[in-house]
């Protein structure tokens, strides 16, 4: 005689179904406020945490309390992200994610995920940013937004127009992807050849470069300014590109780089470029961040495993 499901195991599986259908939406937003993929997978795993102990008879909409329960715990992260990111070596740029498989990250649009733009939202609140985020990256109307994040309807407003001003401020209107992987492709290529009058022919004359690497060797601990002074980093030690395999990969939304020696991955690198060029250059060379990297790719290749227990191997 076959058994029936019991109804508690019945309950846990309409849990994790409903909870793998919101994931990508979650990790979405909880990465754009973190600018960190492991930060963010953390939130993600509190929140199947807290969603299986949660009443959910009473909950009227699955996607509005996880998308709740997602923001206001990247919110708190990032609070403390940021008192720990003063301590951090040199630069620090955002993790870059693998996007081949999942081009927006749950997103209904793509905005608020190119690295660049990740950097400058490091210049809001994280409220601010979580705002921006909801609006900007998934639409959400501003009452929701104003429930999420328990603030006045009037107040979200003031932040999200507050945060789109001082956006449009720092940032540039970049080129589409087509000709960001032109330049970046020329810019290697020139760089490799140690063709200097060719890279400064691609930057700005306000361009810069970043090296994240958290004070590891060969990283440059402080930003380089202007063209002359990218474009001899980039090809002032000739010795670095001997050796060196170079492979295409889609980092949020755009191409960038993996650089191998010897089969292991030793830095990533993209650009962000407007009409005028290249304007910033940016290198990650902190391990754990490739490692991450490498880890999106498998994840998402291996279709974002399973939820049969607690989705720690999301």
């Amino acid at each position: 005689m076959d058994l029936e499901p019991s109804p508690m195991t019945s309950d846990l599986d309409e849990a994790v179904a409903v909870f793998v259908q919101h994931r990508p939406r979650l990790f979405g937003i909880a990465y754009r406020v973190l600018g960190s993929a492991v930060e963010a997978e953390d939130v993600v795993q509190e929140v199947w945490l807290r969603w299986q102990k949660t009443d959910r008879s009473a909950v009227v909409s699955p996607v509005a309390f996880l998308s709740s329960a997602t923001t206001r715990l990247a919110v708190n992260v990032a609070q403390s992200a940021r008192v720990r990111r003063e301590t951090y070596v040199g630069p620090w740029l955002p993790e870059p994610i693998d996007t081949s498989s999942d081009p927006e990250v749950g997103a209904q649009r793509a905005e608020a995920l190119e690295l660049a733009l990740l950097l400058v939202l490091e210049k809001l609140s994280p409220t601010e940013r979580a705002a921006y985020v909801l609006r900007e990256a998934f639409d959400y109307a501003y009452p929701e937004i104003a429930e999420i994040l328990q603030l006045s309807l009037v107040n979200v407003r003031k932040i999200v127009s507050r945060a789109r001003k001082r956006l449009s401020d720092d940032q540039r209107e970049n080129v589409d992807a087509a000709e960001h992987r032109r330049l970046l492709d020329a810019f290697v290529s020139a760089a490799r050849t140690g063709d200097v009058a060719s890279l400064e022919a691609l930057l700005t004359p306000d361009a810069v470069s970043l090296s994240d690497g958290n004070g590891i060797r060969g990283a440059a601990r402080i930003p380089v300014l202007g063209r002359a002074r990218v474009a001899n980093l980039a090809t002032g030690c000739p010795r670095f590109w001997r050796g060196v395999d170079l492979r295409p990969v889609d980092a949020n939304g755009r191409t960038g780089v993996m650089m191998y020696r010897d089969g292991e991955p030793i830095a990533f690198l993209t650009t962000a470029a407007s009409k005028e060029g290249i304007y910033k250059v940016m290198w990650v060379w902190n391990p754990s961040k490739i490692a991450t990297f490498l880890d999106s790719r498998s994840r998402f290749a291996a279709g974002l495993g399973s939820l049969g227990s607690p989705p720690g191997a999301l």
